[in-house]
């Protein structure tokens, strides 16, 4: 089991989970592609390195070793790399764990977890900015509302909350896996952070998440928890939501 190339921050995480009993997501980028030149704009025929297969494969099996925790449901981003990365994280886990199978991977089609299909309205407006501003100017000119043809910020970030929501464990030591794309987890980790800008520092590294889990009764009266480079946070989804114009 390698986990050299795991970014240090999801080791802290593990320590500041909640109690095994409260189940979780872990909201992640795909593992290690293959690199193009450029402003942080991947094709979607790029495919995991050898070295990101088998990270994603021991991440798989570190996480239900170490969380005492067992994989429930898995969805992806249909793009090869994010079904390949939770394919072998899941085969990972399940190598922790005899006579289960937890192989059931669940392709989001509808856009909401391809960069940056659940942030846009009209993909006709919205890509030149793409195209021109790079990944990272066009998050942030999202952030800011900026752009034609996208949804608000917090719109675009409510429609995958409440995707991540809904996939939710319900049974204690759950754990569930969404594996996307660093465009879209960074979009959502500065709008539910309270961020107007952000950094190259700030970008979300191959094989690095948050952990999510929610705190009450139906997705607009609870309160959403995420750990995010070794601190936690919350906000109340409804409070959250005030702020759409």
């Amino acid at each position: 089991m390698s986990l050299k190339l795991l970014p240090p921050s999801m080791f802290r995480a593990l320590d500041l989970l909640p109690d095994s009993d409260v189940p979780v997501t872990l909201f992640t980028r795909h593992s290690l592609r293959e690199v193009v030149s450029g402003q942080g704009l991947a094709g979607y025929d790029l495919q995991l390195t050898e070295q990101g297969r088998e990270l994603a494969y021991s991440w798989g099996s570190y996480l239900v070793e170490h969380t005492d925790r067992v994989i429930q449901h898995c969805i992806s981003s249909p793009i090869q790399r994010c079904v390949d990365t939770a394919s072998l994280m899941l085969k990972g886990a399940d190598g922790m764990i005899p006579d289960t199978s937890t192989h059931v991977i669940e392709v989001i089609e509808q856009g909401l977890l391809v960069e940056p299909g659940s942030f846009v309205v009209d993909i006709k407006q919205a890509a030149p900015y793409f195209k021109q501003q790079g990944a990272l100017g066009f998050i942030n000119s999202f952030v800011n509302h900026a752009l034609p043809g996208m949804k608000h910020p917090i719109r675009g970030v409510i429609d995958v909350l409440e995707l991540i929501y809904n996939t939710h464990p319900n049974n204690k030591r759950g754990l569930s896996l969404a594996v996307s794309h660093d465009t879209i987890l960074a979009a959502i980790i500065a709008v539910i952070a309270g961020k107007t800008q952000i950094d190259q520092a700030d970008w979300p590294a191959m094989m690095e998440g948050l952990f999510v889990w929610f705190e009450g009764g139906a997705f607009m009266d609870c309160k959403l928890k995420w750990i995010w480079r070794g601190e936690c946070h919350e906000l109340v989804i409804r409070e959250f939501c005030q702020f759409k114009t």
